[in-house]
C-alpha cells in the first residue's frame, strides 16, 4: 500500500467514525499499519497529529452543527461528538474557534471556514508563510459541498532533471508552481497537494469553461524560468481538469480518481 493510499484510508476511517470515541490507535489498527509509522506520514503531510485531527475535524463538525441547526442544544452537540460534559466541549471549542459555543452559534461566526489556500508545506519555507490556508479537517465538507465544481490538475514535467542539479533547485520548483497556480486561482478556488509534485486547484465554479481559462493560464506559463543561484532554469506542467462523480466522498476515491487524471494527460 502507498503512503497516498494509507493516507486516505485513515482519513476515510476518521471520517466514518469522528462520532465515536476513537483513538490513533484505533486508526493504524484499521489500516494495518504501526501507529508511529501511520503518524509520521500524518504528521508529514498534515502537519498535525493524528489526536489533532480528529479533535478539530470534530469540531469543525460541531461549529456547522450549532449554526445549522439552532434548536439543538449544545450538550446534545457535546454528547455527539465525544464529550462527556458541556464544560469539556467549551473548554476544547475555545482552543480551536477562540469563542466559547454559545457566543459562536450567537454570532454566526462560520463565514470564514474556508479561506483560500490550503498546501501542507513544510514550515520553514519562506512561501508557506505568505499563504492563508484552509485547514486539513475543513477539506472534506469543501469537497462535499463543491461535489459539481471542477477540479485542475497539475504535475511537473520532468521534475528529475532538475533535483538532479540541486533538490533545492527542485524544492524551489515546487513553490514556482504553487506560486502560477495561485496567480490564476479566483478568490474562492482551493490549491492544495497530492504528491511529491503534483497539485490539485479546485474550483468553486460548475462551468467547465472557468476551468478551461485556468487551464490555459497555466499552460501559457509553461516554459518560462525560475532562478537558483543566479541560474535561470525553465519550468512546465502537465493540465488536466476532472470532477469528482461519485455520489459519496471518500478519500482514497477522490484522490486515485485526481491521480489518474494526471497520469492520463501524460
Amino acid at each position: 500500500m502507498s503512503k497516498l493510499e494509507l493516507l486516505s484510508d485513515a482519513l476515510d476511517y476518521i471520517e466514518s467514525n469522528i462520532c465515536e470515541n476513537i483513538t490513533a490507535e484505533d486508526v493504524a489498527d484499521a489500516c494495518y499499519c504501526s501507529k508511529s509509522y501511520l503518524q509520521k506520514i500524518f504528521r508529514y503531510v498534515n502537519c498535525c497529529s493524528i489526536k489533532e485531527y480528529i479533535i478539530k475535524r470534530r469540531l469543525t463538525k460541531a461549529a456547522r452543527d450549532l449554526v445549522d441547526n439552532p434548536s439543538v442544544s449544545i450538550l446534545d452537540i457535546a454528547l455527539k461528538y465525544c464529550y462527556n460534559s458541556p464544560e469539556a466541549f467549551t473548554r476544547a471549542f475555545k482552543q480551536v474557534w477562540q469563542s466559547n459555543p454559545s457566543v459562536f452559534r450567537k454570532e454566526a461566526r462560520f463565514t470564514q471556514l474556508y479561506p483560500r489556500q490550503f498546501m501542507p508545506i513544510k514550515k520553514g519555507d519562506d512561501y508557506m508563510n505568505e499563504r492563508r490556508h484552509v485547514d486539513i479537517t475543513e477539506l472534506y465538507d469543501l469537497f462535499v459541498d463543491r461535489k459539481e465544481c471542477y477540479f485542475l490538475c497539475c504535475d511537473i514535467k520532468s521534475l528529475a532533471p532538475i533535483n538532479e542539479i540541486s533538490y533545492k533547485a527542485g524544492d524551489l520548483a515546487i513553490l514556482e508552481v504553487l506560486k502560477r497556480m495561485d496567480k490564476v486561482a479566483g478568490d474562492e478556488d482551493v490549491v492544495f497537494r497530492i504528491g511529491g509534485d503534483e497539485f490539485v486547484l479546485l474550483s468553486n465554479s460548475k462551468e467547465i469553461e472557468y476551468a478551461s481559462k485556468i487551464s490555459d493560464e497555466m499552460l501559457k506559463m509553461n516554459g518560462q524560468t525560475f532562478d537558483f543561484e543566479g541560474r535561470d532554469i525553465p519550468l512546465s506542467v502537465y493540465v488536466a481538469i476532472t470532477r469528482y462523480n461519485s455520489k459519496v466522498l471518500k478519500y482514497d476515491e477522490l484522490f486515485t480518481s485526481l491521480h489518474k487524471t494526471i497520469k492520463e494527460c501524460k
